[in-house]
């Protein structure tokens, strides 16, 4: 997609009232205090500004806003997105997941038993940006991941939502 294409997106976007602008980015990210945030600074007028608005808004966000961001995923290996997750934020997610559905039988029985393992530990799903990866890479990282401590592991968790949020935005923007 040439600039002008994503000049043209944004314009549309930043021509909208708040709220449905709010509403359009939401399935980037799935935080509502994060889509208003954004939308309220338009004009944004290039794909690099607002990749860089979304980081900055996102680290400067209180965990709850990050809680809020996970719940809208489905666990890692799950087909059901949860009811709080929008139909595009549904759809990157299964998009992100394909290679969970391919694996055999017993990598599925071990990242369910990993799952839950993860959230009885940390008391949330476990997320990873699945985007190019296996789910053995996927269920190698969620071992990893259950040896941090909590500050730890709330810092990787922002740092996946952060990740996909930005892969999601560049799919906004059919980039």
């Amino acid at each position: 997609m040439g600039r002008s294409e994503v000049s043209a997106i944004l314009m549309r976007w930043n021509e909208l009232a708040t709220a449905e602008a709010a509403r359009e980015i939401l399935p980037c990210c799935g935080s509502q205090r994060w889509a208003h945030a954004l939308a309220r600074l338009r004009p944004l007028t290039d794909a690099e500004a607002l990749l860089a608005q979304s980081d900055e808004i996102w680290w400067q966000l209180d965990p709850a806003d990050w809680s809020e961001a996970l719940s809208s995923h489905p666990r890692i290996g799950e087909k059901k997105a949860p009811e709080s997750a929008t139909a595009k934020s549904a759809d990157w997610s299964s998009q992100e997941q394909g290679g969970v559905a391919c694996s055999g039988e017993s990598v599925q029985e071990q990242l369910k038993r990993a799952n839950d393992d993860y959230e009885q530990r940390f008391g949330r799903i476990y997320i990873v940006c699945a985007s190019g990866k296996s789910v053995e890479e996927m269920l190698a990282i969620l071992y990893r991941r259950l040896e941090n401590d909590e500050a730890s592991e709330l810092r990787e968790v922002a740092e996946q939502q952060r990740q996909i949020t930005q892969l999601r935005l560049r799919k906004w923007l059919e980039l």
